[in-house]
């Protein structure tokens, strides 16, 4: 236990343990022996905040827009569909069990947010992936995850294996809105697991998402409702509130370009309900369309990644819209640059950038910046999130850092995972004894105790908010017939951040073109993990153990696009 008299209040950094602690105000969290869902905890935060006497939020305001279609789903009508989808499985699907697992994989609809409740709220574990997925990639989610019911469209019924067919249920399916619609008529927000019988605990699983983790291949990483809560409690409790800010502001509406599968898209969904929000779904990702959105809607807030802060920076397409209405934009996924942010902020002087930091592994949410004051802070990530302790740990030595020294970022509290489902090495790489999770995020914090992110000690790529792994690339590189040898890595580029780029040493007597590579992986990849730059060389520079050198090639890279200049 630190000694608070030793705690800078500053920077939070203990003296004598040398771990930094948040300085947030408390956000309270339910006694962990308290039974309580992620669901009922949400909804007991959107009851408080209706009850509010400035609150804008009632049972008839819009919950959910679905922007491509117009659709709409109000918080009485999405919790009455919440209510009769829980109730068709339990009476349908009695063999689905509490802690089974729900592999979900659907394109942006109004139906995934009520899957996400419904099946949180009986006590099964949600597990979204991409849509884009292809069928190798997809087998191997499906092996970690081991669903015992999958939610889907018709037009992805191939790519699952036949074992599976017989536990898909088709949210595309007119028996599946008929479900939906079959409710009986109730204003009240009800928690489904009160009626359905079933205990839920805070510990129990809530979500398996999938990240690449610190290394290697995709994970996936079991959070649990108490993971959940406390992400939430914090971001409810501690909301952020801009100087000047009127004391009756405009309801608030989010716009959402950013997928739900996703952990920044999952846990501000759940957001969103608790604050009482009136949510945007914008689908297939188009600039314009946002734009016209934020206009007609009268957005407020937006979350993004970077390479839409650098769109809203550069374009002079915004100039046709009114964003008036927009106040705050939520970033996170990857570092948002010291210029960019001031670019921005130049252009749209009455918005400003929340920058935030986390990872699948940490709910999504380790550091962010509340009040104007903290924004100021350019190319930081902000301060430690409620419930939070860091270290910040020198690489070679393991030696606990001060303010201003550099090192990998460890973090520990109930923000954190429970682990890498069928991947106990993996979990175990990644914990300490004490129940410290290692990010491999070379990072410091200042004598203010904001986060600063340096570089990776990792090795993904990092393409807008996806994360690449280099080996997977490789490998697929390595089983094409004319390449003898091969490696990949980030190439810095303004709009995504990073993207995959791939060094290749041709067979001997080949003439295999970059056209050719970059077709052939993409074929059996993700849209996010396509190859997207390559360079031809003799031999791939390896350390004597064999590993490849990725900073020389970096380097290498870099030099050459340089040159060219």
């Amino acid at each position: 236990m630190a000694d608070a008299r030793k705690i800078d209040p500053k920077s939070g950094f203990c003296s004598v343990t040398r771990i930094y602690h948040n300085l947030r105000p408390p956000a309270p969290l339910p006694p962990l022996s308290q039974p309580i869902s992620i669901t009922e905890y949400a909804i007991s935060l959107l009851r408080a905040t209706t009850s509010s006497p400035t609150s804008t939020t009632s049972p008839s305001t819009p919950f959910l827009i679905d922007c491509s279609t117009g659709c709409q789903l109000s918080y009485s009508q999405f919790f009455s569909q919440v209510h009769s989808l829980s109730t068709f499985l339990l009476t349908q699907y009695p063999s689905l069990s509490q802690n089974d697992v729900a592999f979900i994989l659907c394109p942006p609809s109004l139906h995934v947010p009520v899957l996400y409740f419904s099946l949180l709220s009986l006590g099964l574990t949600v597990s979204p992936a991409n849509p884009l997925s292809s069928p190798s990639e997809l087998t191997h989610l499906l092996q970690l995850s081991k669903p015992a019911v999958v939610f889907t469209i018709s037009s992805l019924y191939q790519k699952f294996p036949k074992a599976l067919k017989s536990s898909m249920i088709f949210v595309d399916k007119p028996q599946f809105q008929s479900v939906l619609s079959n409710h009986t008529s109730t204003e009240k927000i009800e928690a489904v697991s009160k009626y359905s019988g079933r205990v839920i605990h805070q510990n129990d699983s809530a979500a398996i998402l999938y990240s690449s983790g610190t290394t290697g291949r995709v994970k996936g990483v079991e959070l649990s409702h108490r993971t959940l809560i406390a992400v939430i409690a914090g971001l409810y409790h501690n909301k952020h509130k801009a100087d000047g800010e009127d004391e009756n502001p405009p309801h608030p509406v989010s716009l959402f370009s950013l997928p739900l599968f996703h952990v920044f898209g999952f846990f501000m969904l759940i957001r969103a309900a608790a604050l009482g929000e009136t949510l945007v779904l914008l689908g297939k990702f188009d600039f314009e369309n946002m734009l016209e959105a934020i206009e007609r809607y009268k957005v407020t807030y937006m979350p993004v990644a970077p390479p839409l802060v650098v769109a809203f920076a550069k374009s002079d397409i915004v100039n046709k819209y009114d964003l008036s209405s927009l106040r705050l934009l939520g970033c996170g996924g990857a570092p948002l640059g010291k210029e960019v942010s001031e670019s921005f902020t130049a252009r749209f002087p009455n918005v400003e950038i929340s920058q935030g930091y986390g990872m699948t592994e940490t709910g999504g949410a380790a550091t962010r910046m509340i009040g104007t004051e903290e924004i100021k802070k350019h190319g930081s990530t902000g301060r430690l999130a409620e419930h939070t302790e860091a270290k910040i740990v020198d690489p070679d030595t393991k030696e606990a850092l001060p303010p201003g020294q550099r090192g990998e970022l460890w973090l520990r509290g109930p923000i954190i995972m429970k682990g890498y489902v069928g991947d106990s090495q993996a979990t175990a790489e990644t914990w300490d004894s004490e129940g410290w999770l290692k990010t491999g995020d070379l990072c410091y914090f200042d004598s203010d105790g904001f986060l600063y992110i340096v570089d990776r000690l990792k090795e993904l790529i990092k393409y807008k908010a996806y994360q690449v792994p280099p080996a997977e690339l490789e490998h697929l590189l390595q089983s094409i017939p004319e390449v003898a040898d091969a490696a990949v890595i980030p190439y810095p580029d303004e709009e995504a951040g990073q993207i995959p780029m791939a060094f290749i040493v041709r067979k001997p007597g080949s003439h295999v073109t970059e056209t050719q590579i970059m077709d052939i992986v993409a074929k059996q990849v993700a849209p996010y993990k396509k190859i997207r730059r390559v360079a031809f060389i003799s031999s791939i520079p390896k350390s004597p153990a064999g590993k490849i050198l990725r900073r020389e090639l970096v380097n290498h890279a870099i030099s050459a696009a340089s040159s060219k200049l």
